[in-house]
């Protein structure tokens, strides 16, 4: 495909920076256009298991059209289609980006350079059902005959937040009594902490690296080598990998108790709905709750790429975040859902989108001309309303997702307070919040007013079911390729990542010289670094 016309010479992108000059003013701040009986039906969708109010995003119809209109301009849908073909739209790593085929089962191949890669991703996703029906019925144990009771899941960024996140959302299902942990940070107080709670007799490790060659990951699965000796333990009984196909960590030499496949395709950030969150997910819930979460993501993977530009729920998720960063200028979103369980998906979507989208060059390597991507943060709600939402409410203002489920898991406590239950008090706030962000109030105290105006989207679910955790996944999943699209950017490869990694790598060699010879000294012609190096030492 052709690049695409300079963003910022768009006629429709110039309409917009004049509409966004419009939108301060005092007859456009939010409690008046809340006054229209019928925004809510102009500016809500309910499809694909979610429903997603924007109705006190601050955009007006004409305002909408003109997003649709850059969409189409973009020709985003056009592109996610492509996406989901096997076209190589990672340029820089000339690779295909095939994370929706990890959760497809509509017939039908998915090609990469002339090969169906579905007969692949229906063999591993056998192959994990196999194995985690084996661990679950005693089929496959631990060394000394015991039955596996924790899992160790060694990986860090996309090896592990994906799953982190939809294993505790999920967690009120998981009764195949197996604790899961994720030892992802190469601090040695992360595999301290572990080791405290774990017995080294029934302990599977997962070591999760695409290369096996991340510093922290190898590291980290060396101390669980030295844990599995120093108990007199086999690991090859004790530990599974999912790498690539030839890697390190695929060695028929030194074969583990499994190994599962991952590819080029899969980026890690978008790994979850393949064997990188297939393996620990099957094992900690069940392989069958495993696949009716990739069916849920199918579901919104299929809206995404065949609902109308206007009814797409990511896709005009996406346009509004464009819409708030480029021409409202919020530099920030919060994600904030009132449900305990989801208390993982802001640091997911961290990752997500912001080694994604943090780029400064289009696909063809010229400046993109605006900002790309956005900070994001967040916490559950009602805690978040106790830590910052003072700076939410009179502070700087930034966009808010927040995120309800209708149904809590646990249903069996049903006390009451000032008439209400748990549930009813939290949905009270969540239905509070965004109202309040948007109309403000005016008191005779200046430091008691809220002048209001604060855009928000409100996203509800049914209940933390397995489909609607991964319709809610392909969601952000969607709305970050979806932004990527507009600015012509690529959001599948994460240099951004390497230079620090690179420093770390002479600094590394330093110590270790210090380990082996006490008397070295440190050959650092920076003396900030020095100062560290000899203050550690």
């Amino acid at each position: 495909m052709m690049s695409p016309q300079s963003l910022t010479s768009l006629p429709t992108w110039q309409s917009l920076e004049s509409r966004a000059t419009t939108m301060d003013l005092p007859d456009n701040h939010l409690k008046h256009l809340l006054t229209d009986p019928d925004r809510l039906r102009h500016f809500s969708i309910d499809a694909a298991g979610l429903f997603y109010d924007f109705s006190r995003q601050r955009i007006n119809r004409e305002i909408f059209n003109l997003l649709m209109a850059l969409a189409q301009q973009r020709q985003i849908k056009a592109k996610f289609k492509e996406m989901t073909r096997g076209a190589h739209l990672n340029l820089t790593e000339d690779r295909a980006v095939l994370h929706t085929a990890t959760r497809k089962f509509a017939p039908g191949p998915v090609m990469d350079q002339g090969e169906d890669v579905m007969p692949d991703i229906v063999r591993i996703r056998d192959d994990i059902r196999k194995f985690a029906d084996g661990v679950h019925s005693g089929q496959i144990r631990a060394e000394k005959g015991s039955m596996f009771k924790d899992i160790v899941v060694i990986g860090i960024g996309g090896s592990y937040l994906g799953t982190e996140f939809v294993s505790t959302a999920l967690s009120g299902l998981a009764d195949k009594g197996i604790s899961l942990h994720f030892l992802s940070n190469v601090d040695i107080d992360n595999f301290g902490n572990i080791a405290s709670r774990i017995l080294p007799e029934t302990t599977l490790w997962v070591i999760i690296s695409k290369s096996y060659t991340t510093t922290e990951t190898n590291a980290n699965a060396n101390q669980a080598y030295e844990y599995l000796k120093q108990h007199n333990l086999d690991p090859r009984k004790h530990v599974i990998t999912v790498t690539s196909k030839g890697s390190p960590g695929d060695d028929l030499s030194n074969p583990m108790l499994a190994t599962f496949h991952m590819f080029d395709y899969i980026g890690g950030r978008f790994s979850v709905t393949s064997a990188v969150g297939g393996v620990p997910l099957s094992l900690y819930l069940g392989y069958d709750r495993f696949e009716r979460f990739l069916k849920g993501a199918e579901e919104m993977d299929i809206h995404a790429e065949t609902a109308p530009e206007s009814e797409n729920i990511p896709l005009i998720a996406a346009l509004i975040s464009v819409w708030n960063n480029n021409f409202l200028n919020y530099p920030a979103c919060g994600l904030i859902p009132y449900s305990s369980p989801l208390s993982k998906l802001a640091p997911h979507i961290q990752q997500l989108s912001m080694e994604s989208n943090g780029k400064s060059v289009t696909t063809g390597g010229q400046p993109v001309g605006v900002d790309c991507g956005n900070i994001v943060f967040g916490e559950p709600g009602t805690n978040a309303q106790h830590s910052f939402f003072q700076l939410a409410h009179q502070g700087r203002a930034f966009p808010i997702d927040f995120i309800g489920v209708q149904k809590p898991h646990y249903t069996k406590f049903p006390a009451t307070y000032k008439g209400v239950t748990n549930h009813q008090e939290l949905w009270a706030n969540l239905i509070a919040q965004p109202q309040a962000l948007a109309l403000g109030s005016q008191h005779q105290n200046p430091a008691r007013s809220f002048p209001g105006n604060r855009p928000s989207s409100t996203i509800v679910i049914s209940e933390l079911s397995p489909e609607n955790i991964g319709r809610l996944l392909a969601f952000y999943e969607a709305k970050t390729v979806f932004e990527a699209f507009v600015w012509d950017i690529n959001p599948f490869d994460q240099f951004g990542v390497e230079l620090g990694k690179v420093m770390a790598t002479d600094i590394r060699k330093q110590m270790a010289e210090k380990n082996k010879n006490p008397g070295y000294q440190f050959d650092v012609p920076d003396p900030i670094q020095r100062y560290y190096l000899e203050t550690l030492f």
